[in-house]
């Protein structure tokens, strides 16, 4: 395999403030992803947020468009999710990757989530293309939502794997419910309060940490337990092991290409080059690729490019 480095140009996207990398800094062959003749010369410009997954995520995107033959514009990591949408909706991106929990809640308003991935998504397509116009590709396996991790040490030794495992073991040692949480999910009822009142697991001791803390509070024996987000890489560099809502409590967070809904019907061609990437993923793949960016120290494009290379969408 080899990658070729381009030059990238970064200027300043008139009226909106965010920067466009002019080029996409690898240039990359086919390889299952092949060279659509109903894309030859489009321009797409995918956009992503300014958290490590969905960097990468974007980075996908335009990886498996450009070996299609779409000419690629680069405006990964917009700040805030917000600002990312309204990107979106205005025209300044053609696409990024959206969270349908994200979408149900935060963009549309709605206040109970549906635990069911699929239900879920299907609700959060049907709301987005009836009041914003907005479309969803198939929705991938990667689901960032809310768990709660401990070592993995300390769930081999007491057999946990998932949340009702958690709760038969705390109910008989209650002096090990130690729990690291954010301020914001103690108080908040699908945070702490909802899960334990779902759950019926006691807590001794809640402490409140900020969200990268928690991660080494429990990797130091600081909490046995804390809240995580599903994908983190550092639920791998510190040897984590993520608990199972098995009663599927938290809201779900499943990661899907979102396009406005007359820019699909014009390219429907999009859809057959990225749905396949997005079924190729899953938690465990994510975790592994956020790791590298976030604790090993590499670059978020070239950690994309090399797992689009290893399983074969490029070459």
């Amino acid at each position: 395999m080899r990658t070729v480095l381009a030059v990238t140009l970064t200027v300043s996207v008139t009226g909106c403030g965010l920067n466009v990398n002019a080029a996409l800094p690898y240039q990359v062959r086919p390889g299952s992803i092949r060279p659509v003749p109903s894309l030859e010369g489009l321009t797409v410009t995918v956009g992503s947020k300014d958290f490590t997954e969905n960097i990468i995520l974007g980075y996908l995107a335009e990886l498996a468009l450009s070996a299609a033959g779409v000419k690629v514009v680069d405006l990964t990591n917009i700040s805030g999710s917000n600002s990312a949408r309204q990107a979106l909706l205005n025209g300044q991106i053609d696409l990024m990757w959206e969270y349908t929990g994200t979408g149900w809640i935060s963009y549309q308003g709605n206040t109970q989530p549906i635990p069911d991935e699929r239900q879920q998504y299907d609700a959060v397509k049907a709301a987005d293309e009836r009041r914003f116009g907005i479309t969803w590709l198939d929705y991938s396996p990667v689901n960032d939502t809310y768990a709660f991790g401990t070592t993995e040490a300390y769930a081999r030794a007491h057999g946990l794997r998932s949340d009702s495992d958690l709760t038969a073991f705390l109910k008989q040692h209650p002096d090990q419910a130690v729990f690291c949480v954010e301020t914001e999910f103690a108080s908040r009822q699908d945070g702490m309060p909802g899960v334990q009142k779902a759950y019926g697991f006691p807590v001794t001791t809640l402490k409140t940490f900020g969200t990268g803390a928690i991660y080494s509070a429990i990797a130091n024996g600081t909490c046995n337990f804390g809240e995580i987000f599903t994908t983190d890489g550092r639920i791998a560099g510190l040897h984590l092991r993520v608990l199972q809502d098995d009663k599927k409590f938290f809201p779900q967070y499943n990661a899907a290409v979102t396009m406005k809904k007359s820019y699909l019907a014009e390219h429907p061609a999009l859809a057959g080059v990225l749905d396949p990437v997005a079924k190729a993923l899953d938690n465990e793949q994510m975790i592994e690729l956020c790791k590298q960016v976030d604790v090993d120290g590499r670059d978020a494009g070239q950690v994309a490019h090399d797992w689009m290379a290893a399983k074969g969408f490029i070459t």
